[in-house]
Order: C-alpha cells, then structure tokens, then sequence
C-alpha cells in the first residue's frame, strides 16, 4: 500500500461508517412505517425477512447496493486506491439523489418520506459533510 491508497482508503472507510449510520437511520424509519401498517415486527430475523422481501422495504436497495460495492472496494486489499475512486463515490452518491436519474425514483420517493425524520437529517447532515471533506 501506497501513502496516497492509505490516505484514499481512510477517506472511504469514513464515508462508509457514515453511510451505514444513514442507512440504519432509514431502515429505522422504514420499518415504524411498516409497524404502523402491519403491525410490530417479530424481531431482527424477521426483519431481515422483510427488507430482502418486502416491496415496502425496496426503495432502501440501492443505497444498500452502494454501501456494498464501497464495502467491496475497501475489501479489495490487492488493490491500489486512487483519488478516482473517491470521484467514483461521489458520482455514485450523486446519481442517487439526482432528480434527472430515474432509476433511481423509488429510492428517492422513500427518502422524501424519511427525511423529516431527526436521526435521518442528522446522518444525512454527517454523510454528507464526510463526503465534502473528501477532497477529489
């Protein structure tokens, strides 16, 4: 390892942790949505259940894609980090919130829905400052 893959690597690992809080953050919302519908969820294995099954758990897959693929990339120890692949984060990100990207509407209509939520301003908030401190 590289000083500068070391210094990407750190960059990204912050990034990752802040993202994994955001998306907890939205799991959260996500299910008190579902309990309000259907009613308590049994437990964690029951949950499980319904975020790989469940059409109200859908719109968080692309966020969870995302966070799995930079989970990947950090994994890659072979590999030689480079400010590219922080630009490649960035774009990643952007795309996902950008309102031109249709792929990704579903996504975004449960995230107008959960960000009044506090916990999600606030890790959205973290995130998003990680993510400007990064410097590409």
């Amino acid at each position: 390892m590289t000083p500068s893959d070391i210094q990407v690597r750190q960059k990204l690992t912050a990034l990752a942790q802040a993202l994994r809080h955001f998306h907890s953050a939205l799991l959260d919302f996500a299910k008190s949505e579902y309990e309000f519908l259907h009613g308590p969820v049994a437990g964690p294995f029951a949950l499980y259940s319904l975020v790989m099954n469940d059409p109200a758990f859908q719109w968080l897959r692309p966020l969870s894609g995302l966070m799995a693929t930079l989970d990947e990339v950090l994994d890659a120890k072979d590999t030689t980090l480079t400010e590219r692949n922080v630009q490649d984060v960035r774009q990643a990100l952007g795309l996902l919130f950008a309102d031109s990207d249709t792929r990704f509407a579903g996504f975004r209509t449960g995230y107008a829905r959960a960000k009044g939520d506090p916990r999600v301003r606030e890790t959205e908030a973290r995130w998003r400052a990680t993510l400007d401190s990064l410097e590409a």
